[in-house]
């Protein structure tokens, strides 16, 4: 797997623009087309080539066109993709020794290989998803207790 970096650029102001144009043909398009149909087949006009994908990857590019046009970078990873403990840090904005210290601690799980760790994208987005959680919590509970103690109050 591509370190994250690599795959999280901005879109350009010429593919921003492609996408904002592309995104409701393709949303009308699904619309129209039936809920139990598991392929479609598309057409590239260039190529006059038709192919059949998954629905389910139409709707996907579907995102991934609305992201695009609102100037945000897209990164697709598979859910049971390994990676490094470096990819990992990375994704969640921290060193990797920090990464090596949760996982040690059974906070992330992983897999050793020789003397490799892997770990899972899905559990460390469930690691990230659940730390972000923890901090609003927190935020809150500040938020109440310094109500409670008054200094809001003018």
């Amino acid at each position: 797997m591509p370190a994250v970096e690599a795959l999280t650029a901005k879109p350009t102001r010429s593919e921003q623009e492609a996408a904002r144009r592309s995104f409701p043909a393709l949303e009308e398009s699904l619309k129209g087309l039936s809920k139990t149909k598991d392929t479609t087949e598309i057409e590239i006009e260039e190529t006059a080539q038709k192919i059949i994908v998954p629905t389910m990857a139409l709707q996907l590019l579907s995102r991934i066109l609305k992201d695009l046009g609102e100037g945000r970078p897209v990164q697709i990873v598979p859910i049971a993709a390994e990676m490094t403990t470096q990819a990992a840090a990375e994704l969640l904005g921290c060193s990797r020794p920090h990464v090596v210290k949760l996982l040690e601690q059974g906070r992330i799980p992983f897999t050793k290989i020789g003397k490799h760790r892997r770990v899972r994208y899905e559990d460390v987005m469930k690691y990230r998803k659940a730390m972000k959680e923890a901090q609003r919590q927190l935020l809150k509970d500040m938020m109440r207790e310094d109500e409670e103690a008054g200094l809001y109050d003018s």
